[in-house]
C-alpha cells in the first residue's frame, strides 16, 4: 500500500489517537510516544485488507496504552497528573483535553486497573462496543461491559470500594469453603438460580483429561444453579482468594505461579457469573493479587 496514503490517513487519524491516549494514559508526552508508536506498528503491517483503518488505529493504539499501564503499575510508579501540553496538542486541542479531561477524573481513572480504565475510556468516551474492546483486554463481551461497569460506578463516585470488596470477599470464601467442604445446600444458597458459568477451551480440555482423577466435569457453558454446584461441590481445594483486575475472585497456582483464574461477578451477596480461565495468555496479562488467608 502506498505510503504517503498511509502517511495521510494516519495524519487525519492522529488528534483522534491522541485524544484516545492521553485518556488512557493521562500524560501528553505519554500519549505522543504511544501514537508514535501506533504509526510505527503501521508502517511495518501490511493493512490492505484492513477496511477500516480508524477503527484499526484506535484497536493498536489502546494496546500500547494497555502495556504502558501496565508496565506502569507493575513499576508502581506515581499517578501522573500533568497538565496538556500546547506545544505537544496545540492550543485547540489543549482546550479540548483540559475540557473532556479534568485532574479530577484523571486521579480516579488511575485508581481504576489497566483493563477497566481501557474498557470504559473507550466505550464511555469513545463508543466503542464492547465485542471489539474485548479482544483487546482477552475478556468475553459479557466480563468487559462488566469491567467498563465497575470503572464507571467508580468514576461517578457510585461505590464504595472498600466495603464492596469485603462483600465480595465473603461471597468468595463462603463459595470456596462450602466447595471444598462438598456442601451442595451452601452453595445453592450462594448461587443466583440463573448464574452462568462459562470456561474457556483450556479449560475444558482440562476438565476432560482429568476428570477421572476428581476434577469437575465442565462445557464452555453452564447455567442455573443446581447445574453449578453440582460441578463444584467437593472440589476447589487449592483455590486461594485473590483480587483479579481489581475484583475478588480465585487463583490455583503451581509452585507460586498463577496458573488459572476462577473470575467471580456477585451482586446482591450472591454469585450470578463465573468465568474460569486457564489459557496461558489470559493470565499472564490478569493483574493479580492473592489475598491474604483470613
Amino acid at each position: 500500500m502506498d505510503e504517503k496514503w498511509l502517511a495521510d490517513q494516519f495524519e487525519s487519524n492522529r488528534d483522534h489517537l491522541r485524544a484516545v491516549a492521553y485518556r488512557m494514559l493521562g500524560s501528553t508526552s505519554d500519549a505522543e510516544d504511544a501514537v508514535q508508536e501506533s504509526w510505527l506498528r503501521l508502517s511495518r503491517t501490511d493493512t490492505s485488507e484492513v477496511e477500516n483503518l480508524g477503527g484499526w488505529l484506535t484497536t493498536v493504539t489502546a494496546r500500547v496504552c494497555l502495556d504502558m499501564l501496565r508496565s506502569r503499575k507493575s513499576r508502581r510508579e506515581d499517578p501522573i497528573d500533568e497538565a496538556p501540553d500546547a506545544a505537544v496538542a496545540g492550543p485547540e486541542q489543549e482546550a479540548l483535553l483540559a475540557d473532556s479531561v479534568g485532574p479530577a477524573l484523571l486521579v480516579v481513572l488511575e485508581t481504576l486497573a489497566p483493563a477497566e480504565r481501557l474498557a470504559f475510556v473507550l466505550h464511555d468516551l469513545f463508543a466503542v462496543p464492547f465485542d471489539e474492546i474485548a479482544p483487546i483486554v482477552g475478556r468475553t463481551p459479557t466480563a468487559t461491559r462488566q469491567l467498563a461497569s465497575r470503572a464507571r460506578r467508580r468514576v461517578q463516585g457510585a461505590d464504595r470500594p472498600d466495603s464492596d470488596l469485603n462483600r465480595q470477599r465473603r461471597v468468595v470464601d463462603a463459595f470456596l469453603a462450602a466447595s471444598r467442604d462438598g456442601n451442595f445446600d451452601a452453595l445453592l444458597e450462594l448461587l443466583d438460580p440463573d448464574v452462568e458459568l462459562r470456561a474457556d477451551e483450556t479449560t475444558v480440555a482440562a476438565s476432560m483429561a482429568n476428570h477421572d482423577k476428581g476434577a469437575p466435569l465442565l462445557s464452555a457453558r453452564m447455567a442455573g444453579a443446581r447445574t453449578v454446584a453440582t460441578a463444584f461441590s467437593g472440589k476447589a481445594r487449592g483455590a486461594l482468594p485473590a483480587l483479579i483486575d481489581g475484583n475478588v475472585g480465585a487463583v490455583w497456582m503451581y509452585k507460586g505461579e498463577v496458573m488459572g483464574l476462577f473470575v467471580f461477578t456477585v451482586e446482591d451477596d450472591k454469585v450470578v457469573g463465573l468465568e474460569l480461565v486457564n489459557d496461558r495468555e489470559r493470565v499472564a496479562t490478569a493483574e493479580v493479587e492473592v489475598l491474604p488467608s483470613r
